[in-house]
């Protein structure tokens, strides 16, 4: 192996280590789930409040208000107790609001002190200082953990409205209803999409085990980059009350970088005819592949995917970065045993002669 190669070798390892601290979780924006059956709509916000913006967040599972204005909103809890206000002086939480403790877990599993009490005058805390915040509102989701609707337990095989639900606020006083639905949509079947998954993973694998030279394992370092590039943009951003928005865009962000500048040297290198490169490159890719895409792999099974694309595109994307993650690490060490077998046999074989 040259300098030069030893250098860039030493720089892929580096990035590997780095990824193998961070760990596959730190990739996905926000760390919630990213495919679900369920979808949430947001259908309106009466009267609308220019300035105002209400979201739905992972599929109906957070409520966020992102509140600039200058008047103060208002969310009463489930028994119309005092809950939230967001406005001017940031977001005060009713300590003694028993929506206080349950919206805090998305299943309402918090246990909720013995002295709150929703009769009680209301005993505001500070919980931000920036006017906006995101909460598991129980109206908007299906609450009960492992088990279906029953409208979707009896027709499993059919999309269904599983509830059409509103949240009351007051903006200034005035009274504020947002409204919106909860959907289910049945999974796309194993039998169609699995048998894909597998062809690009032992087409990857093959790429790097018997192609007879580093450029078919090029071809998929050029594909997984693409991949992990069309995943990131389409990730959505995290709930902008999130402490370290930029830190989780960022951390989202870093591996998709990195797979591109590891499959541009894999790529470099497999034009130039060194297979022992490429395949090092091939592998710390597949490693980078794998941290990216891992935390979405739901959204292979599921009938929707977190994405600001299309949905197909979503599943295409993860499908590459897992199946072609695996394939590359597997494949790239192939394309390096036989690489080095290949160089050992043509440095002997004057000898031999």
């Amino acid at each position: 192996m040259s300098p030069h190669s030893g250098r860039v070798l030493v720089v892929l390892v580096g990035l590997l280590a780095t990824l193998a601290v961070a760990g596959p979780a730190s990739a996905h924006v926000g760390g919630g789930t990213a495919g679900s059956d369920f979808d949430g709509r947001l259908r309106g916000v009466s009267p609308a409040l220019p300035g105002v913006s209400v979201r739905l967040l992972d599929f109906g599972d957070q409520l966020e208000v992102d509140n600039p204005t200058g008047t103060e909103l208002a969310v009463p809890g489930y028994t119309g107790e005092p809950y939230l206000r967001i406005g001017p002086e940031g977001v005060w939480r009713n300590a003694l609001s028993p929506a206080t403790w349950l919206n805090l877990d998305r299943y309402g599993r918090t246990r909720v002190p013995a002295d709150v009490d929703d009769a009680a005058a209301p005993r505001w805390e500070q919980v931000s200082t920036q006017p906006r915040y995101a909460w598991h509102d129980h109206r908007t989701h299906w609450m009960s953990e492992g088990r279906l609707p029953p409208v979707v337990a009896a027709d499993p095989g059919s999309p269904h409205t599983i509830s059409r639900w509103t949240v009351p606020m007051t903006y200034g006083g005035a009274d504020v209803d947002v409204t919106g639905e909860l959907t289910w949509s049945p999974p796309p079947p194993g039998w169609l999409v699995w048998p894909l998954h597998g062809l690009l993973l032992v087409g990857t694998v093959l790429a790097g085990w018997w192609a007879r030279g580093p450029r078919p394992l090029a071809a998929v370092l050029v594909l997984s980059a693409t991949a992990a590039l069309v995943h990131a943009v389409t990730t959505p951003a995290p709930a902008v009350s999130v402490a370290s928005h930029t830190g989780a865009v960022v951390s989202a962000l870093l591996p998709a970088l990195l797979v591109v500048l590891t499959a541009a040297v894999g790529v470099r290198a497999a034009l130039r005819g060194r297979g022992v490169l490429t395949g090092l490159a091939a592998v710390v890719a597949g490693w980078l592949l794998l941290v990216e895409g891992l935390p979405d792999v739901d959204v292979l099974w599921t009938a929707h995917a977190l994405t600001t694309g299309p949905q197909f595109l979503a599943r295409a994307a993860v499908a590459v970065l897992v199946a072609g993650g695996l394939g590359l690490v597997v494949g790239g060490l192939g394309a390096v045993r036989r690489s080095r077998d290949v160089d050992v046999q043509q440095r002997w074989a004057p000898a031999a002669g």
